[in-house]
């Protein structure tokens, strides 16, 4: 066996963050393991990022070349991506819980007698991986059995793409054998989710705002803690659904998974579903008037006061701090 090995995803010639996130979680798992990483590339013109993922801890990269793999088809990267591996025969597959992936992945996992353990947010020892159930309200646990390769696929925002270690791969290709009679579907515009012109799981810094706000015409409030910061404003649900702001600005496991270096939670209470999608954050400040609140929990700092008087004078204090 051959350890870990991270399959990397394209798009638009570059490597969107969960699949850095995704390389992440492999070196973590190796590290674990103390065997090697190494990652797979499909594509037909892959040499640039190739370059790139070889300035990362990675013992290889191999670049998953052929023509029919220009376009995305579940045929074509299932089987590609079986032939490599059933050369490389490794331990552990890991990818970035995608779209494409959530269409291939499984079939190919089948191909090995495996299941696709899906969306795990973290990597215990053992290793045993966990993820969410019934929207956050319940955790499993996963220890892989048996002699074939497990597959693993990582939820979005749960690992940070900034912890990839830099180091010096070998690149090298890999050929496939593929013909176009063995591609059943063709290729068609990849699925795309709903248009964003806000990606909070990029963003560093993020003041979230919830039911506490109390109305849509206090939100500038919050606003001006936001702008103060340089960071994104977000929401929880309620102010979504109520149409205070876009659909797009909301966290949650109904709306985006973020992991920022800071996150600031203004009138959250801290309902399970809303800190599913926060809970990578590295620095949580949490600002309600309910001591008891659930967010405390797992807040770093917390701040039990009327936002209407705390909010202001945080302001305030952020804008001195930087003049």
């Amino acid at each position: 066996m051959s350890g870990v090995w991270v399959v990397v995803e394209e798009r638009d010639g570059r490597m969107g963050r969960i699949s850095w996130e995704a390389v992440a979680t492999g070196q973590e798992l190796g590290a674990q393991l103390g065997v090697p990483v190494c990652a797979a590339l499909p594509g037909a013109q892959t040499e640039a990022l190739a370059a790139e993922l070889a300035a990362k801890a990675l013992n290889r990269v191999v670049r998953v070349e052929h023509a029919l793999l220009g376009a995305y088809t579940a045929d074509g990267f299932t089987l590609a991506l079986e032939q490599l591996l059933r050369a490389e025969q490794p331990e552990f597959v890991v990818f970035p819980h995608t779209y494409q992936v959530r269409d291939y992945a499984p079939a190919l996992a089948a191909r090995f007698g495996q299941v696709l353990i899906g969306d795990v947010t973290q990597v215990g020892t053992g290793p045993v991986f966990t993820r969410q159930l019934m929207q956050g309200r319940l955790s499993g646990t996963y220890c892989p059995t048996g002699s074939g390769p497990c597959f693993v696929s990582v939820q979005s925002g749960a690992f940070r793409a900034d912890a990839v270690k830099a180091g010096t791969a070998e690149v090298t290709v890999f050929s496939p054998v593929l013909e176009a009679g063995q591609l059943r579907t063709r290729p068609s515009e990849p699925f795309r989710g709903s248009a964003q012109t806000v990606d909070l799981g990029s963003a560093q810094m993020i003041v979230s705002v919830g039911r506490g706000i109390k109305e849509a015409e206090n939100l500038p409030l919050v606003q001006e803690l936001a702008t103060a910061l340089g960071a994104e404003l977000a929401a929880s649900r309620p102010i979504c659904d109520n149409g205070w702001l876009p659909m797009e600005r909301q966290v949650g496991s109904s709306g985006q998974t973020v992991a920022p270096k800071l996150y600031v939670a203004v009138g959250i209470s801290g309902a399970i579903q809303h800190l599913v999608g926060m809970k990578g954050s590295q620095c949580v400040v949490a600002i309600n008037k309910d001591a008891d609140a659930p967010i405390f929990e797992v807040a770093d700092y917390g701040i039990v006061g009327d936002l209407f008087e705390v909010v202001p004078a945080l302001t305030e204090a952020v804008k001195n701090a930087r003049q």
